[in-house]
């Protein structure tokens, strides 16, 4: 009897730990209205990477904006080029996770991704955290930066 009774809380501890997230004591809070809106436009970015639509990302992208890349780091005007012939061409990203912080008119993004992608001419899918600023003009955000770090597919976001 002693034996199952052990064994029974041996079992208990071993799923409770099984469980557990890793890093995180609490979950994260649900992000305000503000937060939401640069989550989903972060979203509609990525879907007009992946349609190589430069209409909708030549207003999006600051006028200064820098985009770093494993391979280099560009301004926006070589960027939108790069999209629009599809030398890079973002055609998937899985988000995995995202965090966003606002401090006044300036706003930090991050995405935890598998980036499927076509890279002179050869598939390649990496796993990367893409740090995005943002910056508010008027009423709207402009993208002043985009950095691609590539991590582990372990790998997660403080939040």
């Amino acid at each position: 009897m002693k034996v199952s009774i052990l064994g029974l809380c041996f079992f208990l501890m071993v799923m409770q730990w099984s469980y557990a997230q890793p890093y995180t004591s609490t979950p994260a809070a649900a992000p305000t209205p503000a937060e939401q809106k640069l989550i989903q436009l972060s979203k509609e970015k990525w879907q007009w990477m992946a349609d190589k639509n430069v209409d909708k990302l030549a207003p999006l992208f600051h006028d200064q904006s820098k985009f770093v890349h494993m391979s280099g780091t560009w301004k926006k005007a070589e960027e939108l080029e790069i999209i629009k012939t599809g030398s890079i061409w973002y055609k998937k990203a899985d988000i995995k996770d995202v965090a966003v912080e606002i401090a006044g008119d300036v706003a930090v993004l991050w995405n935890r991704i598998t980036l499927t992608a076509v890279v002179r001419g050869s598939e390649v899918v990496t796993e990367f955290t893409v740090t995005e600023v943002y910056k508010k003009r008027k009423k709207e955000w402009k993208l002043l930066a985009l950095t691609f770090s590539s991590v582990r597919d372990t790998h997660q976001i403080a939040h």
